[in-house]
């Protein structure tokens, strides 16, 4: 096995740790934020589902990223990964909360710049439009569930004792949903440019094969997890009650619905069963966990009257989601340049 291929691989795996630190916040930030879960148990939870998310369920949307741009030389996928980590571990640092999805499109869109290749612009109008649909079919998703909890609660007697119990239980529940939901959508954000030079074989355990593009994802689902117990904390604060003070359950509310969301946009099972009975399905593309609970979080804003939504922070929020992209792929043409011309690297063919 080429150990050239590990040491260009260790852009993906900085961009996984950069994931985990900037999108574990949004499985879980609002649990932790609201003192319903410790931190440990909550990232370990999410660790565990992002792994296998990642390795179960991320095929779907790496094929969409493949589409866009088909990175075809190692150190090329090494500077379209290191490019996305740069952005997006600059706006962690800062504390706020950005697209990881946005941050590897807009590298993938500079090594197209770079290396005269086709951009589709299909495909790009198809993953740019997931910007717009997912934080708004997130707040529709949490203003439906929100009216309905209302309603059970107004019409249910459980002591509040339990009440809490259950909420918790509940936000256990949803942080592992969410947790496989990203894995399994933004797993071809970290290892997605790599997936045609990986050097792995099938491994069989038991009855059970695992393909060789799943073992990438596997080494970068623990380097997703490395990112979630190591610095993800800064940002749960953002996400955790700075945009909206949030009570146990409007938390849990937030968790479903950019779970739902981020699962539907990774889904192969339910795209063909969409499609076998003639159903509009909604693309195989990664979407922005970020985008999702900030959505779910100003829709039940919106649907409380619009009080307590700190609005400041949302536009600095908004603002990093336009120009990470930018960055990124302003970053990866110029560093593209500069492995050809000074490391004499082949960055495209």
């Amino acid at each position: 096995m080429d150990l050239s291929y590990f040491i260009f691989l260790s852009s993906g795996l900085f961009l996984g740790w950069s994931l985990g630190a900037n999108d574990a916040a949004n499985v879980f930030g609002t649990a932790v934020g609201t003192k319903m879960l410790r931190f440990k148990t909550a990232a370990v939870i999410a660790s565990l589902f992002i792994i296998l998310g990642a390795v179960c369920g991320g095929a779907g949307t790496s094929r969409t990223l493949a589409e866009l741009g088909s990175v075809n030389e190692l150190a090329g996928a090494f500077m379209v990964a290191l490019s996305a980590a740069l952005a997006v571990y600059w706006m962690v640092s800062s504390g706020t909360p950005v697209s990881t999805t946005q941050a590897i499109v807009g590298s993938i869109v500079g090594w197209n710049f770079y290396s005269n290749h086709h951009t589709d612009t299909t495909i790009l109008a198809k993953i740019v439009s997931t910007w717009l649909i997912c934080p708004v079919l997130s707040g529709i998703l949490a203003v439906g569930i929100y009216w309905l909890v209302k309603r059970v609660l107004k019409h249910s007697k459980t002591h509040i004792i339990r009440q809490d119990l259950y909420t918790r239980i509940g936000l256990v529940l949803a942080c592992a949903f969410g947790a496989y939901a990203l894995g399994a959508n933004n797993i071809a954000n970290v290892m997605g440019v790599f997936v045609d030079a990986a050097p792995f074989h099938e491994v069989a355990i038991g009855n059970i094969t695992f393909s060789g593009t799943q073992i990438l994802f596997f080494i970068g689902g623990l380097a997703i997890s490395c990112g979630v117990f190591t610095y993800s904390q800064k940002i749960i604060k953002t996400i955790g009650n700075d945009v909206m003070s949030m009570s146990p359950i409007i938390a849990w509310i937030v968790v479903v619905a950019q779970s739902l969301v981020l699962f539907l946009f990774a889904s192969q099972s339910l795209q063909y069963f969409l499609h076998a009975h003639n159903l509009p399905a909604l693309p195989l593309v990664p979407v922005s966990s970020s985008q999702a609970v900030i959505g779910a979080v100003v829709g039940i804003g919106m649907a409380k009257g619009g009080r307590g939504i700190r609005w400041s922070l949302l536009g600095k929020v908004a603002l990093g989601w336009v120009t990470t992209p930018v960055i990124s792929a302003l970053v990866c043409f110029i560093f593209l340049f500069v492995l050809e011309n000074v490391f004499n690297l082949v960055v495209y063919h």
